[in-house]
């Protein structure tokens, strides 16, 4: 009894686990295009060093 309890458990761990990287793959991905479309919109400005971002 003890054996399944464990086995359901870990299976419970590992499936949340899973669920919890895979949302954050999506998250990396929305934050990689925008990273991509902030050089894409600011272009080439004379040779000025704008930043898209304010940091």
């Amino acid at each position: 009894m003890l054996l399944l309890v464990l086995v359901l458990l870990l299976a419970l761990i590992l499936g949340g686990a899973g669920f919890a990287i895979h949302i954050l793959w999506w998250i990396a991905l929305a934050v990689l295009v925008v990273w991509v479309l902030g050089f894409v919109f600011t272009g080439s400005g004379g040779g000025s060093r704008r930043r898209w971002y304010r940091w």
